[in-house]
């Protein structure tokens, strides 16, 4: 099945323009697959699909990790049926578990401007770390597409900035003034480091920051402030996408400027603030008032 799985990959990398991390997940899941069933992909039967998503979920792996791994299994089939090395799909009708409703988690006004806030000081990494969380909060940027931005993708006079989001597409995003004058700050200490590296946002060495170290600091800043919970680059996208909701914002033009390429992806953002005007609700209506003071 190796042979088979190599293919598809390539296939994802050049037609799919899909990221290292994309296909490194998609290895990890046919590879896996792969070990349990011990058979060519030709000889695969709907019922080793099935015998699979079984095991995985009977050892403890989480729903939505089975369902992504169900999601690999399927695209794999359904491009071996297209090229001619299958005659069926057979994971086509295997039904996903059934995964619980999670809304994203968000940051509050205060907390965001309290997190944007945090790094102190002076001198090359309280700049640098400073615009990283204004920009992700003022333009709900991926963690990808925050560490591959290049120093000529940001147009600090306009305040916008071209961004590479999922599948390589390109889109204009704007960029708050507060976060443009953390850029340019950020600037000043960067050219003083004489890197040549193109990549705008770099490390303690004048090399591209990483994901992994985008999602450091935000975590380091996180806690310096008291935030509880699990929180990471994609919580203050969340934030962006909901408080731009809250304050009005039309559901198209969050998904353009989040990149989401359905309108269903961005529609999460309704339910998180119906929930949000429900808590609101609870705690400021009188009536709202009266029907806990009586349960009590």
């Amino acid at each position: 099945m190796k042979d088979h799985i190599d293919k598809f990959l390539k296939y994802l990398e050049i037609e799919r323009a899909a990221s290292s991390h994309t296909l490194r997940a998609y290895r990890k899941d046919l590879e896996e697959f792969s070990k349990f069933v011990n058979i060519k992909p030709e000889d695969v039967e709907l019922a080793d699909v099935r015998g699979f998503i079984a095991e995985q979920i009977k050892s403890g792996l989480n729903k939505t990790s089975v369902s992504r791994r169900l999601a690999s299994i399927r695209s794999f089939f359904k491009f071996l049926y297209r090229e001619g090395y299958k005659k069926s799909n057979p994971a086509k009708l295997v039904s996903n578990p059934k995964l619980p409703k999670l809304l994203p988690r968000f940051l509050s006004v205060d907390d965001a401007f309290a997190l944007v806030e945090s790094p102190a000081g002076t001198g090359f990494l309280p700049a640098r770390d400073r615009a990283i969380l204004e920009l992700l909060y003022s333009s709900g940027l991926r963690v990808s597409e925050i560490s591959s931005l290049n120093i000529d993708d940001i147009n600090t006079k306009e305040g916008f900035l071209k961004v590479k989001g999922k599948g390589r597409k390109e889109r204009m995003v704007p960029v708050g003034s507060k976060a443009i004058d953390a850029i340019k700050s950020y600037m000043v200490e960067r050219i003083a480091l004489k890197s040549k590296d193109r990549f705008l946002f770099l490390n303690r060495t004048g090399k591209g920051l990483s994901d992994r170290g985008v999602r450091r600091l935000v975590v380091k800043y996180a806690r310096m402030i008291g935030i509880s919970g699990k929180i990471g680059p994609h919580a203050l996208r969340h934030t962006f996408a909901t408080h731009l909701l809250q304050g009005g914002a039309d559901l198209r033009v969050i998904q353009e400027l989040l990149g989401h390429s359905s309108l269903s992806t961005t529609q999460k953002y309704t339910h998180l603030d119906v929930t949000h005007l429900i808590d609101v609700y609870d705690k400021a209506h009188p009536f709202a008032k009266e029907k806990d003071d009586s349960v009590s």
